[in-house]
């Protein structure tokens, strides 16, 4: 924030040196091919950027506010034992993460429930199934997480080639006119350094959505994990008390 600060004090400066009209219409007016070229790429990551937030953000409220709402009926379903019932609750909860694990689980072990005896080779068989199901969701909800950190960690430099450039262009055109003073040059020393305001301005947020998102994730990730955990505590008992009666 503090480099991003010394940018835009550098562009007023620059600016005032020039003493000439900067606005967006000159900005546009005198940038280069290759200054074109960045803004357009700055201007898609921003837009990817905002798209993965807000898909992200919706798709991670619906799965907290649905396993909210599964949990209690599924575990009720659990108590009375009725495990068909767990699994059409689950299936209706589609977007739940919690949902998916416990329906596969479920799915594995009646599989096996009308063997009598308790067999290791059956639970390993549901915990495997868990496990897979966890992999699996824990992957979709990572899903353009990568994409978030591959903006926070480019834009600044895209932003910089652009810079790099436009300074590039500034000194060729007062090697030209060695009488001219900074003012000549000013005004492109500050359109080159608007590219590098634009980089961190895209990399700052996909930073702050990449982390906040991640922890999202990992949150997400020791609920199922639980809830996996606690299936297997069930199936045991399950197959304890077959075993029994």
């Amino acid at each position: 924030m503090t480099f991003l600060g010394t940018v835009l004090g550098l562009f007023l400066l620059f600016t005032a040196e020039g003493a000439q009209p900067f606005g967006l219409y000159e900005i546009a007016q005198s940038l280069t091919i290759p200054g074109w070229a960045v803004i357009i790429i700055l201007l898609l990551m921003s837009i990817y950027m905002i798209a993965v937030g807000i898909e992200r953000y919706l798709t991670y409220s619906k799965a907290k506010s649905q396993s909210r709402q599964y949990a209690p009926k599924v575990a009720q379903a659990l108590k009375n034992s009725n495990i068909d019932e767990a699994i059409n609750i689950s299936d209706k909860h589609k977007d739940s993460h919690l949902a998916m694990i416990v329906s596969s689980g479920l799915k594995e072990f009646q599989a096996h429930q009308g063997n009598s005896d308790i067999s290791g080779d059956e639970m390993e068989a549901s915990k495997r199934a868990l496990q897979r199901a966890i992999a699996v969701k824990t992957a979709e909800l990572k899903r353009g997480l990568a994409g978030l950190a591959t903006v926070g960690s480019t834009a600044p430099f895209v932003g910089l080639f652009g810079t790099v450039v436009g300074i590039i262009g500034a000194f060729n055109a007062l090697r030209s006119n060695e009488t001219a003073g900074i003012g000549a040059v000013g005004g492109s020393i500050a359109e080159a350094l608007v590219a590098t305001a634009f980089g961190i301005a895209v990399a700052v947020p996909a930073v702050w959505l990449f982390n906040y998102f991640t922890n999202k994730v990992t949150s997400f990730g020791v609920e199922m994990e639980n809830s996996a955990s606690e299936l297997v505590d069930y199936f045991i008992k399950q197959k304890t008390k077959q075993l029994n009666s």
